[in-house]
């Protein structure tokens, strides 16, 4: 009799956690911090990641996220390519650069947090944020585009991952037509790895294609999933990107290199067709990036892909 009550009580508990909208500490393992420059979340003493929003140069991106056992993957502004800032969005608007930083490029300005939420989804806690940014030309300080970016983060022990989900929304500004984004064969979501990986790694994508080669060591190829196995500080890991698919343009066009390092980002191929965003028509991508300990399996990625699909 008492083992039913135990069991009855356990099960009753861990549905009123699956259930409430927003947990306790004590309840739920997320902790988000929010400092001045800084948002940080963790799962009780480890760190999933680390979002710079203020004193970063020219936009706010992801720069340190870790794989469950600790691991950092992101290098932000390396001497190389000072521009290539850890996990970040960029692209070009109305021919303002806001990928490159010279010449005066467009700078993404952060606006305020709308949302800062630890929450339950699908079961598995989780820390989340949304962030109104303004994409802005500083010459004259005319605003190009508003962004609504939600960034969520858990490590999900089923899979032995942890995944992080990027949604951006774009809208037209108040008083303008359209927009029209336009850029490089690598201009997106874009990814520069710790600098141990550079070299050595190994990249795979859902299609099993080697896709087009742009220059050098840069392919472009379609597919719905992109990913990278290489040594993180002499620990091997493993990094896919999942692109949505409902997104525009699906499946997306990845672009890849490996010399003279590494290197992923999620295209929409604007080289070749720019997009025009008209007034009262958003246009919402939605992606993931997953990190795992050691090299995996492509039916794994596979797997937490079509899981990702359908939770979101």
């Amino acid at each position: 009799m008492r083992t039913f009550k135990s069991v009855t009580i356990a099960i009753l508990l861990v549905a009123a956690f699956m259930t409430l909208p927003n947990t306790s500490q004590a309840e739920n393992p997320i902790r988000i911090t929010t400092q001045e420059d800084v948002i940080s979340i963790h799962q009780d003493s480890s760190a999933l990641l680390r979002y710079g929003y203020r004193n970063v140069p020219y936009k706010p991106c992801v720069q340190q996220l870790f794989t469950p056992g600790g691991i950092n993957v992101l290098r932000d502004s390396p001497a190389d390519h000072q521009h290539h800032h850890a996990l970040m969005y960029a692209v070009s608007v109305d021919g303002l650069n806001f990928w490159e930083e010279q010449k005066e490029p467009g700078r993404q300005r952060h606006k305020s947090f709308c949302d800062v939420t630890v929450n339950a989804h699908s079961g598995v806690p989780r820390g989340s944020f949304c962030e109104r940014l303004d994409w802005v030309n500083p010459k004259t300080d005319e605003l190009l585009l508003n962004e609504s970016r939600t960034i969520a983060v858990s490590r999900l022990d089923e899979s032995a991952a942890t995944l992080l989900s990027w949604q951006s929304s774009f809208t037209v500004p108040t008083g303008k037509d359209s927009a029209t984004l336009s850029g490089s064969h690598y201009f997106g979501l874009g990814m520069r790895f710790v600098k141990s990986m550079d070299t050595d790694g190994r990249l795979r994508n859902s299609s099993g294609k080697a896709g087009e080669i742009v220059r050098g060591d840069e392919h472009l190829v379609r597919a719905k999933w992109c990913a990278l196995t290489a040594n993180a500080d002499g620990k091997p890991v493993t990094v896919a990107m999942f692109c949505h698919a409902d997104n525009l343009r699906h499946p997306t066009h990845w672009f890849t290199m490996t010399k003279p390092f590494a290197y992923l980002s999620a295209t929409m191929n604007l080289h070749r067709e720019p997009l025009k965003i008209t007034s009262g028509e958003p246009l919402r991508l939605r992606y993931a990036v997953a990190l795992w300990d050691g090299s995996v399996e492509n039916s794994q990625i596979d797997r937490l892909y079509r899981r990702w699909v359908e939770d979101n």
